[in-house]
Formats: structure tokens, sequence, C-alpha cells
């Protein structure tokens, strides 16, 4: 979604605003702004397009303070311009605003403030928080004090920071949508994001909702909304900025895609010792009548295996939602239960809300997330962090191939805690992965000829079954995302229910498939797929004389265990993704519409 960031202290606020703005790129926006105090007043560019745009403004140069406020945005309420670009004002041009979330009550208020006649310039929702922090301002009181007068009648999710052209601080807040406060020496810092402010400090406190900030340069305050004061906790950063940096490959994307060997060793460190799991969890198994794991997007894809792995090593019935539907028909759920929460960034606003969910009926929780600190981790209490490092592309990769493995691993967990024997063999294997990982990678060159084969073509399909299956909605997912071809997954065995009509010399059709026991039944579906002209792509681990009989474009694997199968089948995928949109000449790591963590329903 959006990315916010704000700076005081003594130095030229502009470059700090613009740098970090750049590092909040991979979360996707169409405009982008600044403002400035400057001599009891503020000054304010905005552009609509790339930050580029706004750092090449000619009256860039002229804009100098040491406090100040600046903005990606991401369009909700009226469309990508210069006037819709954040940060906002009230009528005086006294108070500046940027805003992450929607406010679902804008139009009552709008209409509300027009008539104390208040002039509203813009189409969003966010400019509609400027003025109501005005209708509560004074002197006497401040524009804290205003803020949180002017929060308790929003409705919705925000993540607010706020400059008043008279006060030497800025205002955060947050309801929803992250923000996190960056601690320095005789400066401070607010972001969405931790990367918009690594270069300038490690220790930061992650607002919690209902939470507002009166930040100066050498100091800060939190308070509840209610007025109350809390304190924050203050969490060291353990990653450093070479590890968002492209390191000389081409794109985020196709960096993380190789770096998931690296990243699944981080996932497996110290959780496998002397042949058992370790994971320190606060979670009983003996007390879980069942599962039900929530996510949305990749993470849908990668719960949808969980359910093949938690039902086969535990015997404990799964069920998986996706976290946008769940709580909104009323979920039937037991103190029994157990939700699992999947998410990346562990801030996705209908993951977070599903938990929430869970907890209202007393269910027990558990998080899987990559970000240290996120809400979902630590609203859950309890769970996995993938370690993964930071994933900067918006097209999910190594997120995905880790929160497999923790789920193999958590599933792992249960069956030992429930007195189950472990399988000494599969925990060799899941050892021994991230190999069988690289030497998939090293296959690159032959699906990046592949992909030249392909990147022409307007509609794709991908086929698997089992616990492969989600691997093919994830391999037409990535596809989707990043080249804006329309692909779909199915399951290959309903291919003659529906999809087999599209089918025609011009539909490429990607099958996993894998030696097991439905590798004829797969063999089966090609077929069918030849003998009416598609062109078919086999992801397999195990080449033989039928199936080369039936297409040259074969991508080997290494064989492993049916558990670990999605880990090494889905790299080939993401690669044929990636070098598709790539040879196509698109924003690879910026994909059209979308944002790296969806943070608004």
């Amino acid at each position: 979604m959006c990315g916010i960031i704000g700076y005081i202290g003594d130095k030229e606020a502009v470059p700090i605003l613009l740098e970090g703005l750049k590092r909040l790129e991979y979360r996707g926006y169409d405009s982008a702004g600044i403002s400035i105090i400057n001599n009891d007043s503020i000054s304010c560019i905005k552009r609509k397009g790339k930050i580029t745009e706004l750092e090449n403004a000619p009256e860039i140069k002229n804009l100098k303070g040491t406090i100040g406020i600046a903005h990606t945005r991401w369009a909700t309420h009226g469309e990508p311009s210069e006037i819709n670009a954040h940060p906002h004002f009230d009528c005086k041009q006294d108070i500046s605003i940027v805003h992450n979330g929607i406010i679902e009550n804008f139009q009552s208020l709008k209409e509300v403030l027009i008539k104390e006649g208040h002039n509203i310039r813009s189409e969003t929702d966010s400019e509609i928080i400027a003025h109501m922090i005005e209708h509560f301002y004074s002197k006497e009181t401040g524009i804290e004090q205003a803020t949180l007068k002017a929060l308790r009648y929003l409705e919705g999710a925000f993540g607010l920071a706020i400059i008043h052209k008279s006060e030497k601080k800025i205002i955060a807040a947050r309801k929803g949508s992250p923000l996190v406060i960056g601690l320095g020496n005789d400066e401070m810092f607010v972001a969405s994001d931790v990367s918009a402010i690594l270069d300038h400090t490690k220790k930061v406190i992650y607002l919690d909702d209902g939470e507002i900030a009166e930040i100066t340069k050498s100091n800060y305050t939190i308070k509840k909304l209610d007025g109350a004061e809390v304190s924050g906790q203050v969490h060291e950063i353990n990653w450093n900025l070479d590890e968002i940096e492209k390191q000389g490959y081409k794109h985020f994307m196709l960096k993380e895609i190789f770096e998931q060997p690296m990243s699944i060793e981080n996932t497996l460190r110290g959780r496998i010792k002397n042949n058992q799991i370790k994971i320190i969890l606060e979670t009983d198994p003996a007390e879980i009548s069942r599962i039900i794991i929530t996510a949305c997007g990749t993470s849908w894809h990668s719960a949808l295996i969980g359910k093949h792995i938690f039902e086969k090593l535990t015997d404990i019935p799964v069920e998986v939602d996706y976290a946008s539907e769940f709580r909104y028909r009323n979920p039937i759920l037991k103190e029994s239960d157990l939700l699992i929460a999947i998410s990346q960034s562990g801030e996705t606003a209908d993951t977070l809300a599903a938990l929430r969910e869970a907890k209202s009926k007393n269910s027990n929780i558990l998080g899987i997330v990559n970000v240290v600190g996120s809400t979902i981790a630590r609203e859950s209490g309890t769970g996995i962090y993938l370690h993964a490092g930071p994933e900067i592309g918006v097209a999910s990769t190594k997120a995905f191939s880790c929160q497999v493995m923790s789920l193999l691993i958590l599933a792992l967990h249960f069956r030992q805690k429930k007195g189950l024997p472990l399988d000494q063999a599969l925990l060799s294997e899941i050892s021994g992965i991230p190999k069988k990982m690289d030497q998939v990678l090293h296959e690159s060159s032959r699906i990046l000829d592949m992909a030249k084969k392909f990147k022409d073509t307007k509609n794709f399909l991908y086929l698997g079954r089992g616990i492969n299956f989600p691997v093919a909605l994830e391999g037409a997912l990535k596809l989707k995302e990043i080249s804006y071809i329309h692909a779909e997954g199915y399951p290959a065995a309903e291919m003659k229910h529906g999809p087999i009509a599209l089918i025609d010399e011009n539909m490429p059709v990607v099958f996993l498939a894998p030696h097991d026991t439905t590798y004829e039944k797969i063999l089966s579906n090609m077929q069918e797929v030849r003998a009416r002209g598609g062109k078919i792509i086999a992801i397999t681990n195990e080449q033989d004389s039928k199936l080369s009989s039936l297409t040259e474009n074969v991508i080997q694997v290494p064989k492993v265990s049916d558990l670990l199968s999605p880990i090494v089948n889905v790299i080939p995928l993401q690669l044929l993704a990636y070098y598709i949109a790539d040879l196509k000449g698109l924003n690879v790591d910026q994909p059209r519409n979308l944002a790296k963590s969806v943070t608004v329903e």
C-alpha cells in the first residue's frame, strides 16, 4: 500500500525523505509528495507518477527545512493526480497530513465540513483528516490534542503523520495501518516500513493499534487514543541495507528467487536438533481438535499445501479459508480450534481481522510471519518467524517457500508433541533441501529459453494434483501478477470439467508431473492436451520416454519427498513468470495496480 516517512532533526529533511520514499517504492504507488516546515509555513511539492518526477521538480531545490513528512500514494478514493496526491492540507495551509488506510465515513464527515465552510480540494478520503484536525485546533491545546479529538470521529483504518507550521514536532497515529518510530541521535523518524529509515537507525518502536505519538527531535511520548500514556518497546532491527539492495541482480524478484536456498536455511536454523524439532510454542497439540489456516494471495496457496501436510502428519482435520471471507460469514469457532494466520508482512488487513475474530471467540491462534515486530506477530503471541530476510519484490517468492517449510516444521512439531514417531529420512531430506533448490536454480538458462518461446502468449493453464495443485495456483498467480498474461490454475482432474474447452494450438499448459501415484493420470491429461494442439510444459522429477514423446519442454527437478516437492517445483514456475515479464519489458518489481502489503480491506 501507500508509503509514509517523516523526519525531525537538525539535517535537511528533503534528501532523507526522498531516499526513504525510494526505499518504499516496492510497496506500489501512483504519486508522491513532500511537505516541509520552513519559517512558520509549510511548503509542499506533489507529483503524479514516479518519485523521480518529484525529485526532478525544479522547485525541490528551494524546499528547505529540518522537519517534514512525505508519502507515496496508491489510489483508493480519487484517480491518480497531483491534487489527489499526499500530503493534504487544511483550509489555512497550517496543517499537513499523510495517510495510509481508508476512512470509511469520510463522505458524511465531508458533508458536515463543507456546511461549516471548509474548502475540500481533492476527491480523497484522506484530506478530510486535515480539516477535522483544523476543526479542533487551538494554539492553547496544540496539534496533538486536536488530532486526538479528530481521530475519535474517524471510522476505518489509518496510519498518519501530521505537522503544524508553528510546532516543532510530528504527530503519528495508528489504527489498522502499520507505523514505526525510528530513534536516532537528536533526530527522529516515522515510517510505514523500517526499510525507509534503516540507513539512519536500527532502533525502532512499532506503534500498536489505537496509539498516537508526539515526536520531537530528541524525545517522544506515546498515548492511547483515550489519552492514557504508554511506554513503547524499543526493538533492534537485525538486518541491514545490503539485504535490500539488488546486489547485481536486474530485479529484486530475481534476487529473491535465487536467495531461496539461503532463506530456507535461515527458516530451519536451530529448529532441527538431534533428530528432534525444536520450537517453543504456547499451543498444546493435544488440546486441538481442528485447525483453520487463513491467509491471502500467495500465503493462501502455502496454506493449501499446509492442509495436506498437517492432515498427513498429525491426523488433525484442517480447513483453509480466504482471510477476506472468513469473518463475514460468522465462522463457527471453538476453544479447541487453532487458527493459523499466515502473512509475509504480518500486516495484511484481512488476515489480521480473521485473527482477531478467532481471538474474540477464545480460539487458539498462531502466526506465521516474516516481519519481526509486525502486528500479527505481536497479537498472535506465539508462532514462527520465517527469517527469510526482507522481501522487496511485490510478487512474493522466497516468503512462499519459507511458509511451506514453516508449515512442515510446525506439523512435525505437532506430531512430536502428540507422541507420534518422526520420519528420520524426512528430517534428513529437509536439512538437504537448500542444495536441491540450488540444482533447480542452475536450470535458469533453460527456463529462460522456454520463456522466449512463450512470452507472446495470451493465456496459460497450470495443472497439478494433490499437494502440487496449490503450486499450480501459485505458478498461475505469479504469471498474472507480473506479466499481465491471463493464467488459471486447476486440479488436473478438473480439466475435463470445463477448462479443456479453452485448449487449442495457442494455449500452453504447464503440468506439475512428479513421479508419484498420480503420474499416469497426469500423462493421460497431457495426451488430451496434445490431441487438441495445446503446448505442454512439464515440471517433473524423472524423465522417461512417455513424457519425452509428449513434449520437448521439460524441466527436471530433483526427486524429493512428496511433502517437500512444492518447494522445488515452484522455482521453475517463478523463473518462467519472471523471464516472460522481463522479456516483455515490464516493471517486474512494481507490477501495475499491485501493492506489496495490503493493509486495508
